[in-house]
């Protein structure tokens, strides 16, 4: 029973202590509120007449404002003391820390509160002694008397210049102003008066009538209109202060607003202590009538300091207590690491020699002996992950793709040249199942089939792949390479055969056409009317076409070793116009518009034969659009000619067909073609055409339905390459260029 009792009684023990309760803290927080609150209304009342408040009222104030303050300091720092504590390794309520900062605390607080008890005291005291009346009579009466003497050496500067005055108007009577005894007279009078100079002036002019200035000191504009005006409403003398003088102005018989001014310079050091004791007098007035706020400000500031100690001394408890549990703290973290796994978890060191040194110097040692073990195991298994890292570096380094899937269909490995073929990133295909990747492969998958050829590359440009797939228990492993290029290759070489075949049978009924169309020409050509150039035009047409027909031909059966072009100047404007023409006549029901500058023949160096061959290709596959277009009955090409602002030169054909094909990236490759009797050569003539003229071929989707075919030259480029060995063919100036509908 008694040992049953024992553990009731220290369960219960924490219980009876004292504890700090959010309530407690709420209260003392409101005590401080309420306290602050009622100092303001004392000191408020206490001071309506801005008089120096008691001393010993402030300094109450004080002490009751500052003992709830650390109050409150002390128990944020028992908050900070246990989260500090929860969150070290050692965990608890955190009682270490709780008792060094109320020992701190109290330490710092005891003596702070009679130091600012006596510190408030003695400046209050102290300001109350300078704010006294006895004080300030006192300086009021030194710079009274200060202000007397002045004042007095100005109202006697001010009687001289009166008395002389009448003097001077006495000698105006005997003799002229500007003679040479008035001028003397003048200077006696100034000295014998001890003034320092003199001088008269009059309103209406702007130079005084004479001057006495044996000084040297700039006189200009000293005699101010404001002066005139007081003499002229009729006081007896204007005076006036400056810097380093007395000035006086009185009337002078002398005529109508004539004025006699003089002034007695002072010592500057005299100006200087006048000076000087007004702005003492105002420092003392301006710190009399801040006495109070002095007073507040040096208690507030009392008040502050004393709490940014008590402050202190909590963060410097903290610190120590910090200090105190790391050890104990490292060991529970090491012990904690330890169980999670981390068998190289220590004690950092270096180790006191008491009871803790000696405890992490065991555990040093175990977590030792434990991590030895630990090492033979991961030995074992980096043998294994060493093999796994060789297959993945062989896997690597082939070219063909290879993709394992588990039984479920999701990709689990997948080479860097899988990733490549199929046409997306590694986070793309590690982890999804292979029918997102590639459906194809899927498909594959669910056969019977061990090899295949299947075509990838929905989101991409399509891929040809020979498929081999092996099957495990795990799941199914699937190799592939890329064979497009090869099929490309086999392509080509086949339609090469075909095309030497066809170009062969072509060949035979070509010269027969020629010389037909000569013996026409020949025959019938001096019986058309001369003014009828029609046929002779027509004839020409036919022997020329016939030429250069036999030319492509030829052509034609080596198409993968097309002749190298011959570059000289020619007219873009007569080659498309050539064009134009044949196929408008061709086919009368669609609108055929070449669009150009009319002064400009866009000279362009080129092999004008090919140009013109690639101009045909292009509009013959516009007007096949057009008339695979359902219901087409307002066909139109549009072939526009213009000179870029970089110096290119562009060709444009527009038209409104049937549009560009789904694949419309493969339409340049040789033998791709969408229509049932096309051969797929044209635009990959015109491409190899272009790309040997230094210049670009790009599609677009027409607005409105249609194809936009663009071919750009670089000018400049080109015309580095011009041979020059023969002379340029006819520009198209003539008949042939006015049955094409030209616009500018």
């Amino acid at each position: 029973m008694i040992a049953a009792a024992t553990p009731d009684l220290t369960d219960e023990a924490p219980v009876r202590r004292f504890t700090v309760t959010p309530a407690i803290e709420l209260a003392v927080l409101a005590v401080a509120v309420a306290i602050g609150i009622a100092s303001y209304f004392i000191v408020s009342r206490a001071g309506a007449s801005q008089q120096f408040i008691a001393p010993p009222l402030l300094a109450l104030l004080l002490v009751a404002n500052l003992v709830p303050g650390i109050g409150i300091l002390m128990l944020i720092g028992r908050r900070i003391a246990r989260r500090r504590a929860a969150r070290s390794p050692i965990g608890g309520s955190g009682q270490l820390h709780v008792r060094l900062v109320a020992l701190f605390s109290a330490a710092a607080a005891i003596p702070m509160l009679l130091v600012t008890i006596v510190a408030s005291l003695l400046f209050q005291y102290g300001v109350e002694f300078w704010s006294s009346q006895r004080a300030q009579s006192m300086l009021n009466n030194a710079a009274s008397l200060v202000r007397e003497n002045y004042e007095k050496e100005i109202q006697r500067v001010a009687d001289e210049t009166r008395a002389m005055s009448l003097d001077l108007a006495l000698y105006l009577r005997q003799m002229p102003i500007d003679s040479k005894r008035f001028s003397e007279g003048l200077a006696v009078q100034t000295f014998q008066r001890e003034l320092s100079e003199a001088m008269i002036v009059r309103r209406d002019e702007k130079d005084p009538l004479i001057v006495l200035n044996p000084y040297g000191r700039p006189m200009e504009n000293i005699v101010t209109p404001a002066m005139m005006q007081q003499i002229d409403r009729g006081a007896p003398v204007a005076t006036e202060q400056f810097a380093d003088r007395a000035a006086a102005l009185v009337p002078i018989d002398y005529g109508k607003h004539t004025y006699l001014y003089a002034a007695r310079v002072f010592d500057q050091q005299l100006a200087t202590q006048l000076r000087r004791g007004d702005a003492i007098v105002a420092d003392y007035q301006a710190l009399q009538s801040r006495s109070r706020a002095l007073q507040l400000r040096f208690n507030a500031a009392l008040l502050i300091l004393s709490l940014l100690i008590v402050g202190l001394a909590v963060w410097i408890a903290l610190s120590i207590a910090d200090r105190l549990v790391r050890p104990v703290g490292a060991l529970v973290d090491a012990a904690r690491r330890v169980e999670g796994g981390d068998l190289s978890a220590r004690v950092p060191g270096p180790h006191d020699r008491d009871e803790v040194g000696t405890l992490a110097s065991a555990f040093n040692q175990m977590t030792g002996r434990l991590e030895e073990q630990n090492t033979e195991l991961r030995t074992a298994n980096d043998q294994l992950e060493s093999r796994r890292s060789l297959i993945e570096a062989v896997m690597a380094g082939v070219s063909a793709g290879v993709v394992s899937t588990g039984a479920d269909r999701v990709i689990r490995i997948a080479n860097a040249s899988a990733i490549a073929l199929l046409g997306r990133d590694a986070d793309g295909v590690l982890g999804r199942p292979l029918r997102d990747v590639a459906p194809e492969l899927d498909a594959l998958v669910d056969g019977a089939v061990r090899e295949a050829v299947v075509q990838v590359g929905q989101d991409g440009p399509p891929r040809t792949l020979a498929v081999r797939i092996a099957r495990t228990a795990t799941g199914p492993i699937l190799t592939f390479d890329d064979v497009t290029q090869q099929l490309v290759d086999q392509r080509r070489a086949a339609w090469s055969d075909v095309a030497r075949r066809i170009a062969h049978e072509i060949k035979n009924p070509l010269t027969p056409i020629q010389l037909a169309a000569e013996r026409l020409q020949r025959r019938y050509g001096s019986r058309i009317e001369a003014d009828d150039g029609t046929f002779e035009r027509l004839t020409q047409t036919i022997v020329r076409q016939v030429g250069d027909l036999r030319r492509m031909v030829d052509e034609f059966s080596s198409f993968a070793r097309m002749p190298k072009p011959v570059f000289r100047e020619e007219s873009l404007v007569a080659a498309a116009q050539e064009v134009m023409f044949l196929h408008e006549v061709a086919h009368p029901a669609i609108r055929f518009t070449l669009l150009h500058d009319a002064d400009d023949p866009m000279m362009l160096v080129c092999d004008r034969r090919q140009i013109g061959q690639a101009l045909t290709n292009i509009v013959k596959n516009a007007v096949e659009a057009i008339e695979g277009r359902e219901g087409a009955t307002d066909g139109a090409v549009t072939m526009t000619l213009a000179r870029e602002p970089r110096g290119e030169v562009s060709v444009t054909v527009a038209d409104n067909g049937i549009g560009l094909p789904p694949a419309r990236e493969r339409i340049v490759e040789p033998y791709m073609t969408t229509r049932a009797r096309g051969t797929g050569l044209g635009l990959a003539i015109v491409k190899k055409i272009v790309e040997e003229h230094m210049g670009t071929i790009g599609f677009a989707d027409r607005a409105g339905g249609g194809t936009v075919v663009t071919l750009m030259f670089d000018a400049g480029h080109l015309a580095m390459l011009d041979q020059g060995d023969a002379a340029p063919e006819p520009t198209g100036e003539g008949p042939l260029a006015a049955l094409t509908t030209n616009r500018t």
